[in-house]
């Protein structure tokens, strides 16, 4: 026998809550179409079985009514939401609400940032400060580091660097690797991005390597504070290659520290574009490679003359000034800066001076400069004592000028030593004052190292010689000429002159290793 619902039990002992059939049959509604009792013939039986089925629907009904419970609080949850709004204390603002606060958020630092007068154009899109009052905090601290409302503007990004975070940890780095705080204004004004900059990841490595390229600690805060971009260059980069470019034309290894101290603009050059592009055309004026290494090692800045703008055309107003083209290199080597300068207004000042005072004509100008292009920088006070200085002595406005033409240097010579000079050669050597217009060099010569002894030498053996045979030669040459029977005439004629090769003689401490050649075609 087998009963379909919990209606047909009738029997005394069993009992059925009917309370509890709606929350089934809502609920689950099979369950009471699905089950069957199977009566046994034991009434006992019976009854157990029924009693057990009770308290396991009765336990399923409580379950499932729990589970009814809690799974109508997030839909009645939901509804309120629906109904009534974000009323609910765990609710969240939606994605325009954080959208639109942003905005608003910002309207206000842009509106503060106005009112100073800077521009936050820039700042689009970057991640700047919440509130007005964070960002006037970076604002007055930036002022206090000496930088202006124009500077700012000139690089408003940096508005995006936290004082803490950022601004603080770089400065307090520069401070410890001894850069002084007097060139911080400066040093920002230049390079402002390294604000941005981590101390570890990006400052550090770059102070290594300065400190690898053999410049001393205590020059690497005036390295940093003469060239701040230096912070900013990859290691693998352009610093690299032009270092290597260098030793490869004969920059002495060792002398790389002492090149980029004092000029370290050369870490920023790329040798394709600036640095190889010099050193070729000075070749092709007839400068070897290794004299125009030399000139690097004492003159480091020339490599920063503009190509265009000053190197090329100074060297076509030199041609135009009477300068002779075979002579182009001595100029360069003797006198770098000549291809640097604002060289035509120098040239026709210094021109029109010397034509004022000596009368000196344009060829022989040119010839003024082959031998001394130091010249065109001297001023006109000088200048002017020295000729009046030679007119006093006695010599003719002629002589003069033949003396200027054939020595420059006396337009720049110590005046005091001169007159040491001109006295001993009166009182002393009793020569005519033509031997001077004919060797005006004698000038130039130390009067106790050089005029002094060698004088006494020859009127000790008697010898009568003219003042270039006398002083015109290394001390070991003038020994040699001691021991001749007879004076060499042509050694007479010999006029001093710059030597090209004295830029490129070996160094006793050099080795072959300073001059490891590299390819010129891995840098163009």
């Amino acid at each position: 026998m087998t009963i379909r619902s919990y209606a047909g039990i009738t029997k005394p002992g069993f009992l059925l809550v009917h309370s509890e059939l709606p929350v089934l049959t809502l609920l689950k509604p099979k369950l009471t179409s699905l089950l069957i009792l199977k009566v046994l013939g034991d009434h006992e039986r019976r009854i157990g079985l029924i009693t057990k089925c009770q308290y396991s629907v009765s336990d399923r009904t409580f379950a499932l009514g729990s589970v009814g419970s809690s799974m109508s609080k997030p839909n009645a949850a939901r509804l309120g939401q629906k109904q009534g709004g974000s009323s609910s204390l765990y609710s969240h603002p939606s994605l325009l609400e954080m959208k639109n606060e942003k905005a608003t958020n910002r309207a206000r630092v842009y509106e503060f940032l106005w009112g100073i007068g800077i521009i936050p154009d820039e700042l689009d899109g970057l991640e700047i400060p919440v509130t007005a009052e964070v960002m006037r905090e970076r604002v007055d601290f930036l002022h206090t580091l000496g930088l202006t409302i124009e500077d700012i503007n000139n690089y408003p990004l940096v508005l995006g660097c936290s004082v803490k975070k950022n601004m603080i940890p770089v400065l307090d780095y520069l401070g410890k690797l001894g850069v002084r705080k007097s060139t911080f204004t400066e040093f920002l004004r230049r390079y402002p991005q390294v604000l941005h900059s981590s101390v570890v990841v990006d400052l550090a490595p770059v102070v290594k390597y300065l400190q690898g390229m053999d410049i001393k600690p205590n020059d690497i805060p005036r390295v940093l504070e003469r060239y701040p971009e230096v912070l900013g260059f990859k290691l693998e980069g352009t610093m690299s290659t032009s270092v290597a470019y260098l030793v490869g034309i004969g920059v002495a290894r060792r002398e790389i520290g002492g090149v980029l101290t004092r000029y370290p603009e050369i870490l920023g050059m790329r040798v394709g574009r600036v640095i190889k592009p010099f050193v070729e055309y000075l070749e092709s004026l007839g400068v070897p490679r290794l004299a125009v290494a030399r000139l690097i090692e004492k003159r480091p800045h020339i490599l920063g003359f503009g190509m265009e703008e000053r190197v090329k055309p100074n060297v076509e107003f030199l041609l135009e000034f009477n300068v002779r083209k075979t002579l182009l290199p001595s100029v360069v080597a003797q006198y770098p800066e000549i291809i640097g300068l604002n060289l035509k207004p120098k040239l026709l000042s210094q021109q029109s001076l010397l034509n004022s005072i000596i009368d000196i004509g344009p060829e022989d100008f040119g010839k003024v400069v082959e031998k001394m292009p130091q010249v065109i920088s001297l001023s006109k006070t000088p200048v002017i004592k020295h000729v009046d200085f030679l007119k006093n002595c006695g010599f003719s406005l002629q002589q003069v000028r033949k003396m200027i033409v054939g020595c420059p240097q006396l337009l720049a010579l110590n005046l005091d030593i001169m007159k040491l000079n001109f006295d001993y050669f009166q009182m002393e050597m009793k020569r005519p004052l033509d031997d001077l217009v004919i060797f005006p060099a004698f000038f130039t010569y130390g009067l106790e190292s050089t005029i002094k002894p060698r004088h006494r030498m020859v009127a000790k053996k008697g010898l009568k010689c003219s003042l270039a045979w006398l002083l015109n030669c290394s001390d070991n040459k003038f020994e040699e000429r001691l021991s001749y029977d007879t004076i060499d005439m042509e050694e007479m004629e010999i006029e001093p002159s710059f030597d090209m090769n004295t830029l490129m003689e070996p160094r006793s401490d050099e080795s072959a290793s300073d001059y490891d050649e590299d390819s010129d075609d891995d840098y163009v």
